[in-house]
């Protein structure tokens, strides 16, 4: 009986230390700035390298494809959880097809800049991407929302504040705490947790357009999650599903026409 008491107390503590392990830990899980897989493309566009004040400390290294501010709309690229912005070319190549400027920047603690990424930081990074247009004379109505991944969850925080032109979501996931039962179940995601990131109870109050793309494939965020966030967001509201596409999407000239048509619409 001693014997089980002890098996039982050392599951018990060794379980409570797992906890607190993950608890403080958690954010090096989900933020990865060093791992970069999309490196290999070549650029087949001219950009310009600013870096976008955010306060006295963190200036965020970001790249800009200026066709013309006032003649076409401008799409804001928040990216997803892992890489530079160079693992983002293959999708510029593509998207630099459209008659729109291109506004890319990079997280906090991603590709050399300064700070740490959390949910409240990347909120912040994104308000001051848009407040630099602004002040470079872009209104809220030119602006495209583009959330990849993680990112999603950072368009839809900041498209539910304002009105802009539209919103694009690219692999999107219901909410943070839904994503991490995927993957640890045996923990108590809810308490544990720090950046919820929850668009679905966020989707609803968006009134602009949206489009939602996500692939059948996903292995990473369940195409489920982005079905369910299209069935709760508001009309009007677009989407592309695929059979075929991962949580990567493939930027072939299909989704092009998809994002062209939809960009033109509104």
């Amino acid at each position: 009986m001693k014997y089980i008491y002890l098996i039982f107390s050392s599951i018990i503590i060794a379980y409570l230390v797992l906890l607190v392990f993950i608890y403080f830990y958690q954010r090096n899980l989900l933020y990865h700035p060093s791992e970069n897989n999309y490196q290999n493309d070549k650029i087949q566009f001219s950009y310009d390298e600013i870096f976008i004040k955010v306060d006295d400390k963190i200036k965020l290294k970001s790249w800009i494809i200026n066709k013309n501010l006032k003649k076409f709309k401008t799409l804001v690229f928040f990216h997803g959880n892992a890489g530079e912005l160079s693992n983002r070319i293959y999708k510029l190549n593509e998207l630099n097809k459209l008659d729109i400027n291109i506004l890319l920047i990079s997280w906090r603690g991603f590709s050399g800049n300064e700070g740490s990424p959390t949910e409240d930081n990347l909120y912040k990074d994104a308000e001051a991407a848009i407040q630099w247009l602004n002040r470079k004379g872009v209104k809220n109505n030119r602006i495209i929302l583009y959330g990849e991944s993680l990112g999603t969850g950072v368009a839809v925080e900041i498209g539910k504040k304002n009105n802009f032109n539209s919103i694009i979501l690219e692999s999107p996931f219901t909410s943070m705490e839904n994503a991490a039962k995927i993957y640890y179940p045996y923990l108590p995601v809810k308490l544990l947790l720090k950046d919820k990131y929850d668009s679905l109870s966020k989707i609803t109050t968006i009134k602009t357009p949206i489009l939602i793309m996500h692939g059948k494939k996903d292995d990473i965020v369940p195409f489920s999650m982005g079905k369910e966030l299209f069935e709760k967001a508001n009309n009007p509201k677009h989407s592309y599903f695929t059979s075929d596409d991962d949580h990567m999407m493939e930027f072939n000239d299909q989704i092009i026409t998809i994002i062209k048509n939809f960009i033109n619409k509104y």
